[in-house]
């Protein structure tokens, strides 16, 4: 392929990852997908190699492209067939983050994957939006094995009322289309179908679809080597630590070793505490995409995001640490949290190789807030809510935004009101949060919610103890705070508010970057 035709055939890929996730989005129930974002959309070929993403949420498509090849081979596929899985030993990333796979098949020829990966507040655990303060796997919901969810076209009707929260073994049972659960599960294998449909329609007007799948992924590896030989060649080693796991143990040790090494790096994280009691452990794929996403930002916006952007790069962590937990390790924090933190570790020793290029730590946490109540009018709700970005070369670090392995949105005020029984007290800028500097970084956010009833709520979050740092003489940006009426709370929570209760949630900024003048 030339280079325009390369060119059009990755952005009419990208197209259908965009096309796929709009159908989700408008057709999901919950305010978690269809307000929040909270997911991706993304295409494989046929072994499972990474072809295009949408721009959706790191921590998803990097997990899903390191452990999709092994999740899809030696498996029989027909047309039609969904399978799902959430299993985080098997490339998920934890049980509320749910993929859905759906083969695309052009004549009789299967030639790739167009899969979904959304998060779901209800996913079984024993507290409110499924985000546990847990010490074992299975307390944080349902674990789905590969399993199809359809097959041959036809919804697999145990499955289906299983995900629903509904007995499946009832006698008269039916097909639960107006259920709030299962009417995500339902949108995500509709966003699967239409980009199988749309890569269907690709491969008949693309001459050897297999042929440009390897196109593609060969000039993203070029392109990827030459930024990684722009790098100096060196041993690069930096280490932070984690609040705590929520079960009593402190200070949590993440340490890497980057080497460079022409057009190749390796990252080792030995030197990485054990896994820990508590549920801030991940598996092997969710430090792999935290590691990814670092690579992926040292690179141009036209750079395609496929499988071969990752060839470069080898990544290594001891069996049984925290960022390569054996199963059953607790893991609902280690997805938001940690995933969190790997990234400032890779890019604290990347800013040793290429300080103009790396900014300072940005808030380093998703504040995770989950809650809800049980009963006939029961909810869930879960969010994951925005701080400071990191100041860098070019300027302050952005305020009130998501960042790095969180690309969801605020829920809006109006959306959490009306789905829910809170009233938003108070939701602005956390003014002078971001640390100092020659550029400051960005500023938190406070959002303060009153309970209008009785619920229990869950917080998982980090950047209490320890304060985003700054780079090269910029201050670290402040820490969070976490308040229930005007009590502090520690960062990982599990607790019952009464009505009238007020939780106040204030996110930490970022660090400065540069000595100030």
């Amino acid at each position: 392929m030339n280079p325009i035709q390369l060119s059009i055939f990755a952005n009419r890929l990208s197209g259908i990852c965009d096309e796929m996730g709009a159908v989700l989005r408008l057709s999901a129930l919950s305010p978690n997908i269809k307000d929040r974002l909270d997911f991706s959309c993304a295409i494989f070929d046929a072994q499972g190699r990474l072809c295009a993403q949408a721009a959706h949420i790191p921590v998803h498509l990097g997990s899903m492209a390191y452990a999709m090849a092994d999740l899809v081979s030696d498996r029989s596929w027909a047309r039609g067939d969904l399978l799902v899985v959430n299993d985080p030993y098997l490339g998920g990333t934890h049980l509320p983050d749910v993929t859905v796979v759906a083969p695309v098949f052009h004549g009789n020829a299967l030639i790739g994957f167009a899969v979904t990966r959304a998060h779901h507040a209800n996913i079984g655990a024993h507290s409110p939006g499924s985000m546990p303060i847990s010490t074992h796997l299975e307390q944080e919901g349902l674990v789905i094995a590969p399993t199809l969810l359809k097959q041959a076209g036809q919804w697999q009707l145990p499955l289906c009322l299983r995900l629903a929260g509904l007995d499946e073994h009832a006698e008269e049972a039916v097909l639960p289309m107006d259920n709030l659960r299962f009417g995500d599960f339902a949108a995500q294998a509709s966003a699967c179908e239409a980009g199988a449909r749309r890569l269907a329609e690709l491969a008949g007007q693309q001459d050897d679809l297999e042929a440009a799948f390897a196109a593609l992924n060969a000039y993203g590896e070029k392109r990827a080597r030459a930024r990684i030989a722009a790098l100096p060649d060196g041993i690069y080693q930096f280490d932070d630590v984690m609040d705590d796991d929520g079960q009593g143990q402190r200070d949590i040790v993440i340490a890497v070793t980057l080497t460079i090494e022409g057009d190749s790096a390796s990252l080792d994280f030995a030197g990485t505490a054990d896994q820990v009691a508590g549920n801030i452990n991940c598996p092997l794929s969710v430090a792999a995409a935290a590691a990814y996403y670092c690579f992926r930002c040292l690179m141009d916006d036209d750079v395609p995001a496929c499988d071969g952007l990752f060839r470069p790069i080898r990544l290594s962590a001891p069996q049984g640490s925290l960022l390569n937990a054996r199963r059953p390790a607790a893991v609902a924090a280690g997805n938001v949290e940690t995933s969190s933190r790997v990234v400032d570790v890779v890019l604290g020793a990347l800013a040793q190789a290429a300080p103009e290029a790396i900014p300072a730590a940005s808030q380093g946490t998703m504040n995770n807030v989950a809650m809800g109540a049980g009963g006939e009018q029961g909810w869930d709700y879960y969010e994951t809510m925005a701080g400071g970005a990191g100041a860098h070369a070019g300027g302050a670090g952005l305020s009130a935004v998501h960042t790095h392995m969180t690309n969801t949105l605020n829920t809006p005020i109006e959306s959490l009101e009306s789905h829910y029984p809170l009233r938003v007290l108070h939701y602005g800028i956390r003014r002078g949060s971001g640390g100092a500097g020659l550029h400051r970084g960005g500023d938190g956010i406070v959002r303060e919610l009153e309970f209008l009833g009785p619920a229990s709520f869950t917080l998982l979050t980090e950047r209490r103890q320890h304060r985003p740092w700054g780079l090269r003489g910029g201050q670290p940006g402040a820490a969070g705070e976490n308040h229930l009426n005007n009590a502090p709370l520690p960062p990982k929570y599990e607790g019952q508010a009464s009505k009238g209760n007020r939780l106040r949630i204030a996110s930490p900024g970022g660090g400065g970057y540069g000595g100030q003048q």
